[in-house]
């Protein structure tokens, strides 16, 4: 047997861990024969090699989209009989037969502590809420490739000649390839990270359907096969003993449950002897679940099932858990796979034949019955084929199905390890296919142009903001406040609260639905309190503003998802983002590298323009101040020369109609270029800074500053002067590459506000007001430079007149 191709090295290898062993051996580690005295240091020897072997293989496997399960699986392939195990110095000293039971054990409970967390994880509310859509999907994604694959077992069956234990394992391989279990989904899907795209949602409400179907299938088979092969009472008392279990769980734990979530504060974590009390209540129904006849896994999984996903138990359980398992025990349980199976034992090509016939029309069959109803709604045929080939996703459910069964001699050595090879190689094939065919940021291109400068006078700005936390609301109400809602020209706001998915398995975009009737003892939620202030701040605009509230509860790695749809859907023309950075007292910085790559993730697929809020603290209310009409409220915007200050002027230009604003332009200028451009982009600069010279000559509250500079530090000292002169600090975010912008660049540090917007932004350049970043939309549908455009100089051109 080689390994490598080197059977010299293989050995080597063998014997120094053989080595290793018997010295550990020799200072009485281990103790003797007996089979439950197991050794610390065996154990962590084991683990060792796990872990070496399983992520060696997924480094060497990850530039070709495969997940970590493959790997996981095939780690445990080579330690097992198959490759190294078949050494029987190193199976026997290194994975001994009555040494396996610790590690087996803790694979075990991993699945189990796992499966729980599934539970705590998944919202049983889900398949209540899925549409007509989800429902014929997941129907037609169970029934297509079962009655396919039932339809050739049953010729394969009749036509030839196989052996006994084959067909006894056909229906089995059939029920198995027809499954779509909605925990391994939602775990593919986060490792893909379209958990929360259009089709990552339809897909997890589609799984639960097939779920249902399926298992519902296997219950009817089951409880017949009770019938038929034990007597009634011992039917009886078993079907008693679950209900009584299931009466417990519903009407004992569950109300537990909310009585504890209801006895929490929000925003304050849960009570550790909650915690504790659940994870007593979780061995216990496992050990009671075995002693009725029932798998372990099935009670915790509906332990799990009862109490609700997300803050605070939910969140909490699988913050101090979901760690522990998915970084040490699972891998552990995937291994375990991989042990227990041994390619040796496959020794008949029609055993193999026969088997991956019938994997091979299941998984055609899935992704016919997953492709068909979409493309009745007219999804396009590359989503819908994406769609079948994520249904066909396989993980640790099936896993735990396949060792399950050989436990219970339905699958033979031969047949399991065929299985388990065919799991690797659909998810091996399934992964990279995915990511080659379904690009969620493909869906944000807008057909037109969505910009404030491309925006018509009399139109409705339609205007998307977003918020993480309270602190961020007061800079956005002053910034729509300061964007001049008017009756020719109304704003139409969307807020969205982005939330980092804690405690879920499936991602949420919803609209917010106040409480009809919110009792005295009940206090608004960190959403509630944030919608409110957005509400109050829409009746003084109640004939020119209009809201709508939307919360999204997602990865911080896909959040951008639920932002670029959202805004593509309500047809957004701007979107406002918070800088990652927050100011604390003034000058404490708090950052956020998962927001600050949230936010690089909209400025790049954003359908609309993007504005990047930095906050400096600075809590003047504009709109108090409107109140009493005395106060007045000052912008200053950078022009540079580029689409993105185009941008930011023409945002400029709309506040300076406001009554109580004054606008000041800073136009840099150079004997040279200040940024480097095309012919048309300066052309287009010269045209958006004549008219607002020509509207500054018209309006006293508008002036114009023509700045000269002849190096960066002149920049520079421009930028600290603003400091205590204004309240809000417009600029562009991109800028052509010039020697000035090299110059500037030596204070620039990296991020997402580009060279002027990162100075500024910086604790050097010492600016109390709010800062805005402008970036105007990047892509539009089937235009490569929209300012080369023949369609965009029309536009220009129609403005003009």
């Amino acid at each position: 047997m080689q390994l490598g191709g080197d059977h010299g090295r293989e050995e080597v290898i063998i014997s120094y861990i053989c080595h290793d062993v018997e010295k550990i051996s020799s200072r009485g580690l281990w103790f003797g024969d007996d089979p439950l005295a197991y050794s610390v240091p065996l154990l962590l020897l084991q683990l060792s090699l796990v872990s070496i072997f399983t992520r060696s293989i997924y480094f060497l496997l990850k530039p070709f989209g495969q997940p970590s399960i493959v790997s996981q699986i095939l780690g445990g392939v080579i330690l097992g009989p198959s490759i190294m195990g078949r050494n029987s110095s190193f199976a026997a000293k290194v994975f001994p037969p009555k040494g396996r039971a610790l590690f087996e054990t803790l694979s075990l409970f991993g699945f189990m502590l796992s499966v729980f967390l599934i539970g705590v994880k998944m919202d049983p509310n889900m398949l209540l809420r899925s549409g007509k859509r989800a429902i014929a999907i997941g129907f037609s994604a169970f029934s297509v490739p079962y009655a396919l694959a039932s339809f050739v077992a049953f010729m394969l069956e009749q036509f030839s000649s196989l052996d006994p234990d084959l067909s006894k394992a056909l229906p089995y391989v059939v029920a198995l390839q027809t499954l779509t279990a909605f925990p391994t989904l939602a775990c593919f899907l986060e490792e893909l990270k379209i958990l929360n795209s259009e089709l990552g949602r339809l897909a997890s409400s589609s799984s639960i359907v097939c779920d249902v179907c399926h298992w519902f299938i296997l219950a009817v088979k089951f409880l017949i096969e009770l019938a038929s092969k034990r007597s009634i009472k011992m039917s009886f008392g078993f079907l008693f003993s679950v209900g009584l279990l299931l009466v417990i769980v519903l009407f004992g734990v569950r109300p537990a449950v909310l009585w504890a979530i209801r006895h929490t504060p929000e925003g304050e974590p849960i009570k550790e002897i909650y915690v504790f009390v659940v994870l007593v209540i979780l061995l216990v129904m496992g050990f009671t679940g075995e002693a009725i006849g029932l798998n372990a896994f099935v009670p915790s999984f509906l332990l799990g099932l009862v109490i609700p996903d997300g803050p605070p138990l939910g969140a909490a359980l699988v913050e101090k858990l979901d760690c522990f398992v998915s970084v040490l025990l699972m891998p552990i349980f995937f291994t375990m796979c991989g042990l227990r199976m041994d390619v040796f034992a496959i020794q008949q090509f029609k055993t193999v034949a026969t088997i991956q016939l019938i994997v091979f029309v299941a998984f055609t069959g899935k992704i016919i019955g997953s492709a068909l109803p979409p493309l009745f709604c007219r999804m396009p045929v590359l989503d819908a084929i994406s769609l079948g080939l994520i249904m066909n996703s396989k993980g640790v459910v099936e896993l735990f199905v396949l060792i399950a069964w050989k436990m219970e001699h339905v699958l033979n050595e031969e047949c399991f390890a065929i299985m388990i090879i065919s799991v690797v190689i659909v998810t091996g094939i399934v992964s990279p296919l995915v990511k080659i065919l379904y690009d969620p940021s493909k869906r944000f291109l807008a057909y037109r142009r969505r910009t404030i400068l491309h925006h018509t006078q009399r139109e409705e700005l339609r205007m998307l903001a977003c918020v993480h936390r309270q602190d961020n609301v007061p800079a956005i109400i002053d910034l729509f406040a300061a964007s001049n809602p008017t009756t020719e020209s109304p704003i139409n706001l969307v807020v969205l609260h982005l939330v980092k998915l804690v405690g879920r398995a499936s991602s949420l975009l919803v609209p917010h639905q106040p409480r009809e009737k919110p009792s005295s003892s009940q206090y608004p939620s960190h959403s509630e309190r944030i919608f409110n202030a957005f509400n109050n701040f829409q009746q003084h605009y109640s004939e020119h503003m209009t809201v709508h509230c939307f919360k999204g509860i997602s990865p911080h790695a896909t959040m951008h998802n639920d932002v670029c749809s959202l805004a593509l859907e309500k047809r957004s023309t701007f979107i406002i983002i918070p800088f990652h950075k927050f100011w604390v007292s003034g000058s404490v910085v708090e950052t956020s590298h998962s927001l600050r790559h949230l936010n690089k993730n909209v400025l790049d697929k954003a359908p609309c323009s993007v504005g990047v809020l930095v906050d400096r603290g600075n809590r003047r209310k504009f709109l108090s101040s409107l109140r009493i009409n005395t106060s007045l409220y000052r912008v200053a915007t950078l022009f540079f020369g580029g689409a993105d200050d185009r941008e930011a002027l023409a945002y400029a230009g709309r506040m300076s109609k406001h009554s109580n604003i004054l606008t000041t332009l800073f136009c840099f200028s150079s004997s040279t270029d200040i940024v480097e451009g095309s012919a048309r982009s300066k052309a287009l600069d010269t045209d958006v800074l004549s008219k607002f010279r020509l509207s500054a000559f018209r309006d006293d509250r508008v002036s114009f500053e023509e700045v000269a500079v002849t190096n960066g530090e002149g920049v520079l000292d421009v930028l600290r002067s603003l400091d205590g002169a204004y309240d809000l600090v417009m600029v562009g975010r991109r800028h052509g590459e010039s020697w000035l912008m090299t110059q500037i660049g030596k204070w620039d540090e990296l991020g997402e506000l580009g060279t002027i917007g990162e100075i500024l932004a910086s604790s050097e350049i010492k600016i109390s007001a709010s800062i805005l970043v402008v970036q105007q939309q990047t892509k539009v549908w089937g235009l490569r430079d929209p300012e080369e455009s023949m369609h965009l100089k029309t536009e220009y051109a129609t403005q003009d007149l």
